[in-house]
């Protein structure tokens, strides 16, 4: 097959969108601003899904599932929350349709008018907190430790497949604690799961840190995230936890009687991570040829391509195959073997090199005379003969898989390195900004009037303050005044 995509050194942005589709992942829905996940991208999605409900349940967290809509009323209990949100929210109005009088077609039935319209999920935190109230009577019932898998609706204007929709999946944790300290524990223990996920399993470098107040969550006191870097020099959130102290608690009256006798609100937390995820994977790993894929996520990690003529040899090379099979599938590795005759085999190579098949196996005749077989690594390229003696051909694959998953990371993480600039002056900040990119080390002076006075000129945010933050005295390099530590600065998706 031809893959004809576009360089990425020539335009970022079409590569991305191209590569989305031609690998099979998403494309775009009849309805505007929404996509249709394909079964590829999809299988991709339930391998992130299942192991982060995996850690989650580690650490004592149950599923539950909660309304898709909620009161308007619930929504403008909490001022700050209801102010993030309210530009994105969609609102439902009426239930109910009918022919119109003069033929002209179907419209909203006037009568059928809701007492109390209803915002579609946008996040869930109002409608969960007021079932928490009756849930939590005493200490006895807390933590509250839950989780929802689940989509939701934001109202964009400009979208992006995976990155930026109108609808996207998502998981959402929700937990209630008996002080503030167990709250701010979660927080940061959950932050620490979504960056051992994106680590370990995606092979990619985040930064932990929290975000300035500009930038916390409608409703949180505290957020905690992990922040990506892209191939374009381009941050990506990749997850956020929030210290939402007791402000949800006292909007929906969520009070326990204590150990001491008395009675006081409960603290919480929120944190979540998304479908953007299936954007960073791509566009932290991938290259010019198709997508490079993590082994620990690819829908399968091995594919077998028999190199024939006739019906006798696909023959021959199916038995050797299917041995090779399920000697794999034995050790826990995911294999198919396309056996098709509607393609060659170049086309096939082609095709798997595009959707990011970690390892590919060619088995010819010529490798059964001579018990070999020929092994293509996704991320290097590289390709080179196997004899099947040396040793099992499992224990080869369980190999090659760690060393690609290592590789994809090391990769990643020089390439954050390489794009990581410390400045001193704003000369230096615009220079790199445009110039090299990436995340640029500065000396802020804690004021949200610089913050938005950068992000005016730049485009550019503070994605975060490190929680390994070095004390370092130094001036800001916008305004000049006092800074007490430097903090990541960068344009993001």
């Amino acid at each position: 097959m031809s893959k004809g995509l576009p360089k990425r050194s020539e335009d970022y942005s079409l590569w991305y969108n191209e590569l989305v589709k031609r690998a099979d992942l998403a494309e775009n829905s009849a309805v505007r601003g929404c996509m249709v996940i394909k079964p590829y991208g999809y299988s991709i999605w339930e391998k992130m899904q299942a192991q982060l409900d995996t850690m989650f349940k580690e650490t004592g967290h149950t599923n539950a599932y909660f309304p898709l809509f909620i009161p308007k009323s619930f929504l403008s209990k909490e001022a700050s929350h209801v102010e993030g949100f309210a530009k994105e929210c969609a609102v439902v109005t009426h239930y109910r349709l009918k022919n119109a009088a003069d033929g002209s077609g179907v419209i909203v039935d006037p009568e059928a008018k809701l007492e109390e319209e209803l915002i579609v999920r946008p996040t869930s935190e109002t409608v969960i907190w007021s079932t928490y109230k009756n849930w939590i009577q005493s200490y006895r019932d807390l933590p509250v430790l839950v989780n929802q898998w689940a989509n939701v609706v934001r109202w964009e204007m400009r979208t992006r497949l995976f990155l930026r929709t109108t609808e996207f999946l998502w998981q959402e944790g929700h937990t209630a604690h008996a002080t503030a300290g167990e709250a701010m524990a979660e927080t940061e223990q959950m932050m620490q799961v979504y960056a051992r996920f994106a680590e370990e399993y995606m092979a990619l470098p985040v930064v932990r840190g929290k975000k300035t107040e500009n930038e916390r969550f409608a409703g949180a006191e505290e957020t905690l995230c992990i922040e990506a870097l892209m191939q374009d020099g381009k941050a990506l959130q990749a997850g956020t936890s929030h210290f939402l102290g007791q402000n949800f608690a006292k909007a929906f009256e969520v009070k326990f009687a204590t150990k001491e006798g008395g009675l006081d609100y409960v603290w919480g937390t929120s944190w979540g991570v998304s479908t953007r995820l299936m954007g960073a994977l791509i566009m932290a790993h991938s290259d010019d040829n198709g997508l490079v894929l993590p082994p620990k996520l690819a829908p399968f990690q091995v594919v077998i391509v028999p190199i024939y003529r006739g019906e006798e040899e696909l023959a021959m090379i199916s038995v050797k195959a299917k041995e090779l099979m399920l000697e794999l599938k034995k050790a826990g590795i995911s294999v198919k073997f396309d056996d098709r005759d509607t393609q060659k085999p170049g086309w096939k190579f082609a095709e798997y090199e595009l959707k990011g098949v970690p390892v590919r196996i060619a088995l010819g005749p010529r490798d059964l005379e001579n018990n070999t077989v020929e092994l293509a690594r996704r991320d290097t390229l590289e390709k080179f003969s196997f004899e099947l003696s040396e040793m099992p051909i499992a224990e080869k694959i369980k190999q090659l898989l760690e060393e690609i998953q290592n590789h994809i990371y090391q990769k990643a993480l020089a390439f954050r390195k390489e794009k990581t600039t410390e400045v001193n002056s704003w000369e230096e900040f615009t220079r790199v900004l445009e110039e090299k990119t990436g995340f640029i080390s500065a000396h802020w002076d804690g004021t949200s009037e610089t913050e938005e006075k950068i992000k005016d000129l730049t485009k550019a945010t503070i994605r975060c303050i490190p929680l390994d933050q070095k004390p370092e005295q130094g001036v800001c390099v916008f305004s000049g005044k006092p800074s007490a530590g430097r903090v990541l600065f960068a344009k993001a998706y």
